[in-house]
This record gives structure tokens, C-alpha cells and sequence, in this order.
């Protein structure tokens, strides 16, 4: 069951503040507050999903091509394309999701 009131259900609320980077009416992309890598953005969409294979299940297909492509231009403009980046989505417990709703991380900057 989706906890409305995780930390993202609760930035994209307007709630929590964060450093936003690109908001639109889909996603929010933001910097992480504990940053894995020197750079380190995550990107939400702001719809009620837990996980990768729920949203990829029951979101919309223009809102999935919206997501990824938005991500794809936040590389871009973070000027990400040509040093390289790391995509990374976690599901489950096992697989160290800490926060239950669907979210990709763009790290880079670091091996």
C-alpha cells in the first residue's frame, strides 16, 4: 500500500522543501540531501507509485515516455552525456529501496 506521506509524497507536496532542478507537471527532479556521488539528482514522478514495475504497470504510456525523456534532458543539461552517468532504481528491501515511491537516481562525478 502507497504511503501518502513518505518524503517525496511530502516534497512533491510542497510540504519538505529540496533543492529543485525540474519540475514539471509529471516529475520533480531534485538533489539528493545525502548525495552518493558529487553529483547526485533524483528524479520522481509525482504520481502515487512504489516502484519501478508499478509505475511501468499502471502509469500511463505518455507519462513513462514523459519520465524517462525528461530524465534523459536533465543529463543533458547537466552536461552529463559526455562524462558519464549512473541510472540507478532500487525494488524492494533486498534491493536497499529505503523510500517507497518509484524514483531514479542520476549519480556522476565519482567512480
Amino acid at each position: 500500500m502507497y504511503d501518502k506521506n513518505n518524503i517525496f509524497a511530502q516534497i512533491i507536496s510542497g510540504k519538505l522543501s529540496s533543492k529543485k532542478i525540474y519540475e514539471d507537471d509529471k516529475i520533480l527532479a531534485f538533489h539528493d540531501v545525502n548525495p552518493s556521488a558529487k553529483i547526485h539528482i533524483l528524479v520522481v514522478p509525482k504520481g502515487e507509485y512504489m516502484d519501478y514495475t508499478d509505475f511501468i504497470t499502471k502509469a500511463p504510456t505518455d507519462e513513462i515516455k514523459n519520465y524517462f525523456a525528461k530524465i534523459l534532458e536533465i543529463i543533458k543539461d547537466l552536461g552529463l552525456d559526455e562524462a558519464g552517468y549512473s541510472l540507478v532504481t532500487n525494488k524492494g528491501i533486498s534491493a536497499g529501496q529505503t523510500v517507497f515511491h518509484f524514483h531514479t537516481h542520476i549519480m556522476s562525478g565519482e567512480k
